[in-house]
This record gives structure tokens, sequence and C-alpha cells, in this order.
């Protein structure tokens, strides 16, 4: 007999595993060998906890749902350029230090170059090729 909560955990394993783009209810209940039944109730259950989403969607002539996961993966590329990484002052640096991350200026540049669209961002706070 499986565990209980088996398909959730597996649904959720292959919705995170298809990445941004999702998959079609359908599909993933072929990839997991659900019913609908057992599929739709499975993926209420983690809609319901904030897990994934649905989107309604026109496939083949006919109206479905893809799944989408909520949690975004990070990447590597997404850090590459932080100040921190090379700061002279990280050794002073921390909470409760002389130095902090709340106050320090490079930090506050840099995670605003990223908060913003490229075309906004000031030639200033660009990532160089150094």
């Amino acid at each position: 007999m499986p565990r209980k909560g088996s398909t959730e955990q597996d649904m959720l394993q292959v919705v995170n595993g298809v990445g941004e783009s999702g998959i079609l209810q359908s599909e993933l209940w072929k990839r997991l060998n659900a019913d609908s039944r057992e599929g739709s109730r499975a993926v209420l259950r983690l809609e319901k906890k904030g897990l994934i989403e649905r989107k309604r969607e026109l496939h083949g002539g006919r109206w479905t749902f893809k799944v989408l996961s909520k949690r975004k993966l990070s990447r590597i590329d997404s850090i590459a350029n932080v100040p921190c990484a090379f700061c002279e002052e990280e050794s002073k640096c921390g909470q409760s230090a002389i130095v902090m991350p709340s106050k320090c200026v490079k930090l506050t540049m840099w995670l605003e170059g990223i908060l913003q669209p490229p075309a906004q961002q000031s030639p200033a706070i660009q990532p160089t090729g150094a």
C-alpha cells in the first residue's frame, strides 16, 4: 500500500522539476500514474497550501489547467556580482557588528540595480566585466 501523501509529494517534485513553463494537469497525472480524481484532489490540496498555482489554458481546443510551481529556484547568476563577496569590510560585517548589511551603501546600490529593469539602471551600478 502506498504511503499517505505520496501523490502530493511526487506531484510537487514533478511540478518543480518542469520549471517555469509548468505542466498540463492531464500530463501530470499521466507521469504519476494517477487517475483524474486522485490527481485533482492532490492539486487542490497543494494549491490550498500555496505551493502551486493553476492557470486555465486552451489546449487542443479544450479548456484545461496548467500547473505551475510557486517556488522559484535560485540561480547562481542572480548573486554572482554581490559586492559582499569581495568586500574589504566583510570580516567586520554582521547584524550587531561595526558594519551592518542593513546600512551598507554598496549592498543597497547592488540590490536597487537588481530590482530595476535594465533600461532604468544607472551606469554607476551596472556590473562591469572586471
